[in-house]
């Protein structure tokens, strides 16, 4: 209707008329707070990775992995074995969102997993993270390791991308500039950042504990 009437304004009518859908303001659709993977949930299902099989221990450093860098789900799928320094930690992401390079970082934790899943491959895919065919891992494989994990201690699976809100809640909370979190997480303009930054119940609880006007003046 707006439309509509824009048009027929430039087109049919005179300069006296006034079109009654300027003081319309488009309304504004309130945003659910994005949450992150929640970390009690997290330790759980890696506790389920208890063995020194193949896929516990693949399926421990994809976890990790996702915790610790931010990686989007494609950009983890796409990871080849050239791409990572198993000794520094450090991953180049060849095909990050609108074909654009960037580097990532595993810490010694995530790093020491993926050592131990790399000396379980054993096929000469250069695919880094690989399906149980000896395949390049999948979007689907992906989730499937979550959905199992998660159905072992009776909890719903937590999404793909919670993970990566969770990376950018963390490096917040422990400190990282607003800047420096923009590159690892691969976005172009920090209003897609603040998206993933929204506060969870727990940081405004914690910030009333801390400074809540009235528990701090002495009667």
């Amino acid at each position: 209707m707006k439309t509509f009437l824009y048009w027929w304004e430039d087109e049919f009518e005179p300069e006296k008329w006034k079109n009654p859908f300027k003081k319309v303001k488009a309304p504004k659709n309130p945003r659910k707070p994005l949450e992150p993977a929640g970390i009690q949930i997290i330790q759980d299902i890696l506790s389920t990775c208890k063995s020194n099989g193949f896929y516990d221990k693949r399926d421990k450093a994809i976890i990790l992995a996702l915790m610790d860098t931010g990686v989007r789900a494609s950009e983890l799928i796409n990871m080849d074995l050239n791409d990572i320094d198993i000794i520094s930690g450090e991953i180049l992401i060849r095909r990050g969102k609108g074909g654009k390079f960037r580097n990532v970082f595993l810490g010694k934790k995530p790093r020491k997993a993926v050592r131990a899943y790399l000396r379980k491959r054993r096929t000469m895919s250069p695919a880094l993270w690989i399906s149980k065919r000896g395949e390049r891992a999948t979007y689907s494989t992906l989730r499937g390791i979550l959905r199992r994990r998660s159905e072992k201690i009776g909890v719903e699976a937590p999404t793909l991308h919670s993970f990566r809100r969770f990376f950018a809640l963390e490096m917040l909370r422990n400190g990282v500039d607003i800047f420096s979190l923009q590159k690892l997480m691969g976005h172009s303009d920090l209003q897609v950042l603040r998206n993933y930054l929204k506060q969870t119940k727990e940081d405004v609880k914690l910030a009333h504990i801390q400074s809540g006007p009235v528990d701090h003046i002495s009667f």
